[in-house]
Order: structure tokens, then sequence, then C-alpha cells
């Protein structure tokens, strides 16, 4: 089952990448007793509410350091820069920003998470687009996460969330993160949203256009999309990836204005072979 959960949101979700994988049938009543491993992990451990608290620590103590020397650079990337020689967006006088993903970097989506693993289904965009719409108050802020928010917005950094969630849905969006007790977000100004641009699910285009009119000196997200679309580049062997993320371009950014969520449950990585997580020359059997 734990397979599963990484492929629900695969088409839907906020950071995640489009093909949905097909679920097998519903588990019998014994195997349904508990969820799949890693929801449990990302939604029910003491590990990850640590990690996840930890990390909102380090934003808001970054964001108040970072503002009291006027920085010259945005930490969005500038159009045609590499991630592994990057460029930056030029601050000026603008007002300070930090920029978020929603699902599973300021909220966690338990309503439809339980509802996909309990009924042992494959993501379902028509649930999801009914999930955007009514789910206020079946999601949570992420551990520390409204602490952090607050922490930001006393400093006077405006904080934007930029998600895949549909703009069709806009208000619904908004409601959830309301009621999760993140405050207001705005359509058009401090939620961005697919269908906002010509960009689908890439990101890029929301952030060029968030940089244009704020210092943006934090990114967070669960997902690398949600830092540069270069991470996501089709047909992108898994080792570039590895290799452009470790990269000193991107080593120099990790916790120093890019900030990444733990989320066990869908990604790229799923599309990971043996010898990808597992290089063959360490291969190991007993004797």
């Amino acid at each position: 089952m734990g397979a599963i959960l990484c492929s629900l949101l695969l088409a839907g979700c906020a950071s995640a990448p489009a093909g949905v994988t097909t679920a097998p049938a519903p588990p019998a009543p014994a195997e349904a007793a508990k969820p799949p491993v890693a929801l449990q992990y990302l939604y029910g451990s003491p590990e990850a509410a640590v990690a996840v608290r930890a990390t909102n620590a380090r934003i808001a103590d970054y964001g108040v350091e970072r503002i009291k020397q006027r920085p010259k650079d945005s930490v969005v990337l500038a159009p045609g820069a590499g991630v592994d020689a990057p460029a930056f967006e030029p601050c000026g006088d603008k007002p300070f920003a930090a920029v978020f993903d929603a699902d599973e970097t300021l909220i966690w989506n338990l309503g439809p998470m339980r509802h996909f693993a309990e009924t042992g289904t494959s993501f379902d965009p028509k649930v999801w687009d009914q999930w955007e719409k009514s789910g206020a108050g079946k999601a949570v802020a992420m551990p520390g996460t409204v602490e952090m928010v607050n922490a930001l917005r006393a400093a006077g950094i405006t904080v934007i969330a930029n998600t895949n969630r549909s703009a069709a849905n806009a208000k619904g969006s908004a409601d959830t993160l309301r009621a999760a007790g993140l405050g207001a977000f705005k359509h058009g100004e401090t939620l961005f949203l697919m269908g906002d641009d010509a960009g689908g699910s890439s990101k890029d285009g929301r952030r060029a256009a968030i940089a244009a009119k704020y210092c943006v000196i934090i990114l967070g997200g669960d997902q690398l999309g949600d830092f540069s679309q270069q991470f996501n580049a089709k047909d992108l062997p898994a080792g570039q990836r590895m290799a452009l993320a470790t990269s000193a371009g991107a080593t120099a950014l990790w916790d120093k204005g890019w900030f990444l969520f733990p989320n066990p449950v869908y990604g790229p990585w799923e599309k990971l072979g043996w010898d990808d997580a597992f290089p063959s020359d360490k291969k190991w059997e007993p004797k």
C-alpha cells in the first residue's frame, strides 16, 4: 500500500508532476486497519513533526535576520539562469516576500489523503477538484507553520502561496489556508495558482511575476519544482537530477533561502529504479 499513496496526488497536488498510476484493488479489512507506511510517517509520526517544525523555525529565524541588511538579489532564478550556474532577479527597493508551495508545505491534506488510502483508489481529478472547493477545515497547518508565517509577517515580510491548485478554485483554496490558521491569501496578490499563466504546472512564470514585484528572500516547498522547473525537465535522468540538486549552485541555496520540507508520499523520485536507489556495485547477498 505504501507505493499506492506515492502515486495518488501526482496529477493534481500542488507540486506534483503529471502522470497517474492506477492503484490495485482496495485492501482487505485486516490490511486497511492501518494507513500506508508513507502516510503514517508524514502525517502521524513525531519524527516528521519534529523535522517539519525545525524547518519552520529555521525559516522564521532566517527571514528575520536576512532583512536586517537589504539583499542585493532575490532567491528566484533569473530567466535563462541555470541551477548549476545561478543568477537571480535583482531586489532593488522592492518589498520583501517569502513564497511557499501550499500542499505538504503550508498544510497537510488530511481529508483526501485518508479518503484515497481507505478506499484504495488512485488519484481522481474530480475528487481533488471537490477537495479544492470544499476542504476548508479538513486540512491542518503543518507543525510550526502558523508560528513561522506569523513571525515573517510581523517582520514585514509578505507571505505568498504559489501552488498548482486550480485558479478556478481560488476561493476554496484561500478558505482552506485561512481555516488552517494561516491568515488571508488573495488570488493574484498573495495566492498564485495553476491557470494564472500559460505555464501549466511549471511555477517558473509565476515565480518571475512575484519576483518582479517583490524581493523574494525565501522559497519553501516539498518538491524540487518549487524552486526551479529545471529539476522537473522531461526525461531528466535520475543521476543528472541528483547531480543538479547537489551541485555547488544549488548547495549554496539549501537552507540559505531555499527550504525543503519532507514528503515521502509522492514526487518525481517515484520513477527511480533499483540501480538508481541502490547502486549495483553496492549490491550484497548473505552467504
